[in-house]
């Protein structure tokens, strides 16, 4: 059996990054280089330690990712259109660099056969809701990963021995 006390291995680290990508204990394993993705998946994920780095990294993870959307969702609802206001006001839009215009703001530019320009912009209003919901459903997302995570468990359990945790490394 294995010393459980004892730091990750980097391989065992990678495991752990990979399956909060994936949540697929086999793609993770054969991601971070075992020869026996499956019995080296449904073993790993029982060990205490595992699911720990798993927990810590998915918390990191889902913090990142819910600051990501906050952010873009604040910059959709207080965001600035001016940019996007001279480009209408171009003459020749085409012909000019506009990397340096802040276009975040926009869903979509038409240019009907007549030559003006359509810019559509995304709904501040519903980015607004969007930003009230990430708030009221931060507790429900970590709660039903923490469900599903123990129901994985519990499903390789009965597909992984110990000799067989034994057997692939």
């Amino acid at each position: 059996m294995k010393d459980i006390n004892r730091p990750l291995t980097a391989k065992e680290k990678r495991f752990c990054s990979f399956y909060v990508s994936s949540g697929n204990t086999r793609e993770a394993a054969a991601a971070a280089g075992y020869s026996n993705p499956d019995k080296a998946g449904a073993s790993l994920i029982l060990r205490d330690d595992i699911n720990a780095q798993i927990r810590s990294l998915y918390q990191i993870y889902t913090k990142n990712a819910r600051e990501k959307a906050r952010a873009g969702y604040e910059r959709l609802a207080f965001g600035n259109v001016s940019d996007a206001v001279r480009l209408m006001f171009e003459e020749n839009p085409a012909d000019k660099d506009l990397n340096g215009y802040d276009l975040f703001n926009v869903a979509e530019i038409k240019r009907p056969k007549d030559g003006a320009m359509e810019i559509k912009f995304f709904d501040r209003i519903k980015a607004l809701e969007k930003l009230e919901s990430l708030e009221e459903n931060v507790q429900d997302n970590v709660s039903r990963f923490y469900s599903a995570l123990v129901g994985s468990i519990k499903n390789n359990s009965e597909d992984c021995t110990q000799e067989e945790e034994e057997s692939f490394e």
